[in-house]
């Protein structure tokens, strides 16, 4: 088998609000072809534009060369040599951030493309099935007022949702307004419901620790990136101090930076963006890596039911992996773009072992509608 074609798909709400920190408005789809007429999808979580340009960019010199001129020809098979290409193919302009953003995609749809070729999900392929059944955690930015997080978070309860995460947001603006926001939201929902925080960068350190003061008396699960990515030192002391799950990673690419915030920043929980970290292939070392240290992973998914799809398979497949991020914007990309979508019921998801690969297709209709050419 030969890869054909790197195909990149850019999708996009018309209506986008770039004031939001809401990546559910636009996405970049990667699909791969091969000769024998097995295609693999794959999503990319950066700018769209920019993750594109990675994939599409000609050869400049030996380690400065577009992902596409990388594949075509080549096996799709050999994920890890083909991982490996285009890590030194890309190194010039790379190593880091879009490119293996972009990476991230193109590997996610060679794992797609394994899975159908030989007839198993992609769990199995990754060495097997830990977890049938993830908790998955409804994912919602935070709203303005307090009474609509208290709305809102009822209204996830009443879905059947167990655990509930709001980010971004008004957090971090008014300390009381924070604090009220999640005494209303643990009040709508009791204490049997585990709640979260994305704090969306939103402290130095001391904000932080008196945040997480206030957290700890509403029963909260984890706060989630309070402080700015590269603050390891600060991660460091706040995680030593607080009782509180201390969780981030969602902007990290490659395994040495999540192995910087494990050994350094001493973060419980770690979060590779499957989009973003380097695809399955790289996520599965960093899990180990966390695993041999002791500490939890929850993969960030808040794209499509491509990316949630890639998400289940790898939380499954690792043994520290007990939770899966659920997106609940309400995006027509997130309900309608992936066909047989990952399936939520009474607060879990199901790993999808009946379909080959990934086990989701797009449609086209959605494709055809938010696609810019």
């Amino acid at each position: 088998m030969k890869i054909t074609d790197v195909e990149t798909i850019y999708l996009k709400l018309p209506d986008l609000d770039a004031s939001r920190c809401d990546g559910t408005q636009d996405t970049l789809i990667i699909r791969i072809h091969t000769d024998e007429g097995i295609t693999g999808l794959g999503e990319v979580d950066s700018s769209p534009l920019v993750a594109k340009a990675v994939v599409e960019a000609p050869q400049s010199h030996s380690i400065a060369t577009g992902l596409k001129t990388l594949l075509i020809g080549e096996n799709p098979l050999e994920i890890e040599r083909l991982w490996e290409k285009m890590y030194r193919g890309s190194i010039y302009y790379g190593r880091y951030g879009p490119a293996i953003h972009a990476m991230s995609g193109v590997d996610m749809a060679l794992w797609d493309i394994a899975g159908k070729a030989m007839n198993r999900p992609v769990s199995e392929l990754l060495g097997g099935v830990f977890n049938r059944k993830l908790k998955a955690y409804a994912s919602e930015l935070m709203p303005e007022t307090v009474e609509e997080a208290a709305r809102m978070a009822e209204d996830y309860a009443k879905r059947g949702f167990k655990a509930i995460k709001f980010g971004w947001g008004p957090i971090g603006r008014d300390a009381k307004h924070d604090e009220a926001q999640i005494r209303a939201i643990r009040q709508s929902v009791g204490d049997d419901v585990d709640i979260m925080i994305d704090a969306g960068l939103a402290w130095d350190l001391k904000g932080a620790l008196k945040m997480a003061e206030v957290y700890e008396k509403y029963g909260v699960y984890w706060l989630e990136e309070p402080l700015q990515p590269d603050d390891l030192a600060g991660y460091r002391e706040l995680a030593d101090r607080t009782n509180l799950y201390i969780a981030c990673g969602e902007q990290e690419s490659g395994r040495l930076a999540f192995q910087r915030l494990l050994d350094e920043g001493h973060v419980d929980i770690i979060q590779p963006d499957l989009g973003r970290c380097g695809g399955l292939t790289e996520a599965k070392k960093i899990a180990y890596m966390a695993y041999d240290r002791r500490k939890k992973v929850v993969p960030h998914a808040f794209k499509t039911g491509v990316l949630l799809a890639a998400s289940t398979h790898f939380a499954a497949a690792i043994p520290n992996g007990f939770m899966i991020e659920y997106t609940v914007t309400g995006s027509p990309l997130v309900s309608d773009l992936a066909r047989r979508h990952v399936e939520f019921k009474d607060g879990y998801v199901t790993v999808p072992l009946d379909r080959p690969g990934l086990g989701v297709e797009l449609d086209e209709d959605v494709v055809n509608k938010y696609r810019v050419r």
